[in-house]
């Protein structure tokens, strides 16, 4: 894990370098709905676009796919005596969320972010 980034605020830096997670619907983005890709806030590396993500009624912004599949990496979590999928920035391991296989088509997937763990930049997407 990377050491602290001055950049990062404290909650930032809770979230992406300790494995924290914020408290529901209480995030910037969990209910945003504008246009635009979701940036990694440690490194900006592109992770989610708003064309996937969707509403999950869990508070946190949800998304079926990752940008492309190599920019999150997942790995075993084992805390708070149960078992969960980890997703972290592959470029520079900020943690992220988790993911889970309740989510909708085309993939199944819900991955579950904190909005402290992005950046969001505003683009309109051609239909």
């Amino acid at each position: 894990m990377s050491k602290k980034n001055n950049n990062l605020t404290d909650e930032q830096y809770r979230i992406t370098q300790k494995h924290g997670t914020e408290a529901p619907f209480t995030g910037a983005y969990w209910d945003k709905k504008d246009d635009g890709l979701y940036n990694c806030i440690c490194c900006n590396v592109t992770l989610f676009s708003s064309e996937a993500k969707f509403e999950s009624n869990s508070g946190w912004p949800s998304f079926f796919k990752p940008f492309s599949e190599d920019v999150v990496g997942k790995s075993l979590d084992n805390s708070f005596l149960m078992q969960r999928t980890e997703v972290h920035c592959s470029n520079c391991e900020a943690h992220l969320g988790h993911v889970f296989p309740d989510g909708p088509l085309p993939t199944g997937l819900r991955y579950c972010i904190n909005s402290a763990s992005l950046n969001f930049v505003n683009k309109k997407f051609s239909k």
